[in-house]
Order: structure tokens, then sequence, then C-alpha cells
């Protein structure tokens, strides 16, 4: 069963969770700059103490078409490399989907499940997301699961609804074990805008889905992310309130996402 301090892997320094960074690179860029931005990250990563420390742990989310080359380049790092999307079955009469089993064949161990653009754009619902879900599951790669509630409100209110999305997902996988969820609490208010949630907002939030997930002995190891305007600070600002941070636009130039690596490199020396 998970834990308040929800993720059983421990850093060098000191025996603490290390903290979980994951970088989304959406459809902004193409394959050759994908690859050059992976390439970089690389460069960053072998020498970075807190990566290489194990006081972070960083994963990566490109675009399908640049995935086999992102793990390439990653290949000689901790840097673990993940999918946007799975479709809910593994074989059939799919045209354009995605197998959670084709996934893992091509190396990733990680997949993205509800994120609000698939919810909004795409039009999955809830009976989508818990099918995506469960495939993620049952073939083996670490489900990264967006939540969050769609307009500003009352914290409690939030953490209601997120409890209910997360609950519900939940539900999906049945007796199923869940070896490693990554929970990212994405607000859907704060997606894309200059700032992220108060960090008020975001502990009371994550408070609650660690009760849900403490709760749930299907689940062995997780950790809660925030994720939503991500960027530099935002981890100072949260501190223990969650366990890292799920970044968009605002890492996608591998020198911002080295001053990141800092800050979360200073929170564990400190």
């Amino acid at each position: 069963m998970s834990t308040p301090a929800t993720t059983h892997d421990r850093a060098e320094d000191g025996g603490r969770a290390p903290i979980v960074l994951g970088v989304s690179l959406k459809l902004y860029l193409d394959v050759p700059t994908t690859t050059t931005w992976a390439r970089r990250v690389a460069t960053v990563v072998r020498s970075h103490p807190a990566v290489r420390d194990g006081a972070v742990r960083l994963f990566v989310m490109p675009s399908l078409p640049a995935l086999p080359a992102v793990r390439d380049a990653l290949a000689a790092t901790d840097v673990r490399v993940g999918a946007q999307d799975i479709h809910w079955e593994d074989r059939g009469p799919f045209t354009g989907a995605v197998s959670g089993a084709d996934l893992r064949e091509v190396g990733c161990e990680l997949v993205e499940v509800g994120h609000a653009e698939r919810r909004l754009v795409f039009g999955e619902g809830e009976e989508i997301t818990r099918r995506k879900f469960a495939a993620a599951v049952r073939n083996g790669l670490t489900p990264v699961l967006c939540i969050g509630e769609a307009a500003p409100g009352s914290p409690a209110a939030a953490a209601d609804e997120c409890a209910r999305q997360l609950t519900d997902v939940l539900a999906g996988i049945g007796t199923l074990d869940c070896p490693r969820l990554v929970v990212a609490y994405e607000p859907v208010w704060a997606i894309g805008m200059p700032t992220p949630a108060t960090a008020e907002h975001v502990a009371d939030v994550v408070a609650r889905l660690r009760s849900v997930l403490a709760d749930d002995p299907r689940v062995h190891e997780s950790s809660v992310i925030y994720g939503g305007s991500a960027q530099r600070g935002t981890l100072r600002d949260l501190g223990s309130a969650v366990d890292g941070l799920f970044l968009g636009r605002f890492a996608h130039d591998p020198a911002e996402l080295a001053r990141i690596l800092d800050e979360a490199h200073a929170l564990r020396k400190a």
C-alpha cells in the first residue's frame, strides 16, 4: 500500500523520496528539434548531481514519431521515456491508435492518461480515460494520470472533484495491481496561464489525493505531482506539498530545465 510519503523509492541523500519531474513536449517540436532537445537534456543530466545521485527522477514524453530518437538519445542516462497517449485495446481494427504493448516494445516505461486536452479537444470522457488507464496497467506501463477541476473554486471543492476523478479511474482496473502510479494534478483553469495555482490550493488537493492513494492496496507506489503552468519557482513555492512537477512549455528549453533541476537539488540538500 502506498503511504503519505507516496513513493517508496529513496534517494541516496538521507533516504528521502526523490523529486519526480516530468516533461511533456506535446506537439510543439518537430522530430529533428525534439532529437536535439533530448541530446541536450542528456548532456545536462549526465553531469547534474540531482539526477546522478538519485535526488530527482526525470521522465520525458515526446510526440510519438520522436519516441525512438529520444529513447536512443537518453539511453545512457537515468531519464525514463514515456508516451503521450495509449489506446484501450492492444490489438484490433483501430486505425491510428497506439497499442500499450507496442509502447513497451519500443522502450516506453510510462504513458500519459486523461490530460485535459484529450478530454476537451478529442472528447475523451471518463469511460475512455478509465479504459486507457487499465490498458497502461495491463501492459506494465506507469500511468501518468492527469486530473483536475475545470474552473476556479474553493480548495475543498477542487479536492472533492479530483478525489472523485481518481477513485473513478482506479475503479477501472478491478483487482489488477498497479505497481507504480504518477498522479499529475493539473487544474484545467491553470493550464497555459502565466502563473500556477496557489500553494495553499495545491496543498489541499494533493493531501486529499494522497489520502485516496494510501487507502487503495492495489497501488503499491505512487507520486502526486503538480502541473498547470509549473515553472521555475513553483517547486520552491510548493515544497513538500507535492512530490514533483509535470512541466510543459517552461521545460522546452533544456537550459531552463537545468535551472529547475538546480532548484530541486537545492531543496533536497536543504
